[in-house]
């Protein structure tokens, strides 16, 4: 699979950070990234950051420059492809399921983005995490069963399967999981079996269940989307606080 970043779209810098928009191409797919990144020329780790299943809209690149605020190099990669941004959840679950369906072209997609990543001049690519939201969450959890070379993998009210079945390796990252407790898309028996996977492979994982948060809690735009679609979507702020917090703690100790 060749990736060629073929234009630039807009590049700019503001309260100590610059950020990229641009097009690659994957397989004869546009993609639309977005890079956030500290001003200076100090290395640090990188961080991809994976959309929720609405797409590549303007969400992952807020917390993309809120991680370039802390010092981190944050690649918002697009998942869907050509900037696909949904409307609706119709449209949403869609794009998200056609995306899962081929779990060899999700990896591609999602290495390329690493590629880009790793060869930005800022990045020690020897401490790469990846961070995902709701679809996103879901994505890096899989990268991390997969045997991606990442540091460290945080899952933000992300899928949670069943089987996940991790295997046991020595090079298995460190995994952060948050979910909201009052998320009527996540049973207790997938929380169940996800911590009992985590702990038959032995790995060095934090799982967060939040009370009374719901799905999306991390998003200031859920309450809205809820309304709007009737869906069980709320923003928790002191969940998303805690949360992020535990991020940032987990990426500084890298």
């Amino acid at each position: 699979m060749k990736t060629i970043i073929i234009a630039l779209f807009l590049s700019f810098s503001v309260l100590g950070i610059t950020t990229k928009e641009f097009v690659y191409e994957v397989d004869g797919i546009t993609h639309k990234g977005f890079i956030a990144a500290p001003e200076g020329e100090q290395k640090g780790p990188g961080v991809i950051v994976v959309h929720e299943w609405w797409g590549q809209n303007e969400y992952p690149k807020m917390r993309a420059r809120q991680l370039a605020e802390k010092g981190y190099v944050a690649f918002a990669v697009d998942m869907f492809g050509e900037g696909k941004i949904a409307k609706h959840p119709d449209k949403a679950k869609e794009f998200a399921s056609k995306a899962m369906s081929d779990m060899k072209e999700l990896r591609q997609k999602f290495e390329k983005g690493l590629e880009i990543l790793k060869k930005h001049p800022n990045v020690d690519d020897k401490k790469i995490a990846a961070i995902g939201f709701c679809f996103g969450g879901t994505v890096v959890l899989q990268m991390a069963k997969m045997g991606v070379d990442l540091d460290l993998v945080a899952s933000f009210h992300g899928g949670l399967p069943e089987n996940y079945n991790i295997p046991k390796r020595a090079d298995n990252p460190k995994i952060l999981i948050f979910n909201g407790e009052a998320d009527p898309m996540i049973s207790a028996e997938q929380v169940k079996a996800m911590k009992s996977s985590l702990e038959k492979a032995e790995v060095n994982y934090v799982f967060e269940n939040y009370k009374g948060a719901k799905h999306a809690f991390t998003n200031p735009l859920a309450d809205k989307f809820g309304k709007e679609f009737n869906m069980p979507l709320a923003y928790d702020e002191k969940a998303a606080s805690d949360s992020w917090d535990k991020l940032l703690s987990a990426l500084k100790a890298l």
